[in-house]
């Protein structure tokens, strides 16, 4: 589970103006987040299936959000996926 505060700091960095909390750059980031605790809790409990069902959940929907910002804007992805060491 993420803390408000690392929430809070994931938000700061990604976010595009100083309301912004839902644009795709804050999404992806806060999902790589996510499934980068989850793969570790995964590592420890390798029979938490349902776990592992919301982890590739959280990965197609982060998949379709870097699809979303390839087809839209070029650039605002390879800054996204450069920033969160992402490969595509």
């Amino acid at each position: 589970m993420i803390t408000k505060d690392r929430k809070t700091e994931i938000i700061d960095q990604f976010r595009r103006e100083p309301a912004d909390t839902g644009s795709p750059e804050v999404q992806i980031a806060l999902l790589t987040a996510r499934i980068t605790e989850l793969t570790e809790h995964l590592r420890t409990h390798k029979k938490d299936h349902a776990s592992r069902r919301g982890l590739l959940m959280m990965v197609s929907k982060r998949s379709g959000l870097l699809n979303y910002l390839r087809n839209k804007d070029r650039q605002r992805y390879l800054n996204v996926i450069g920033r969160l060491g992402l490969r595509k």
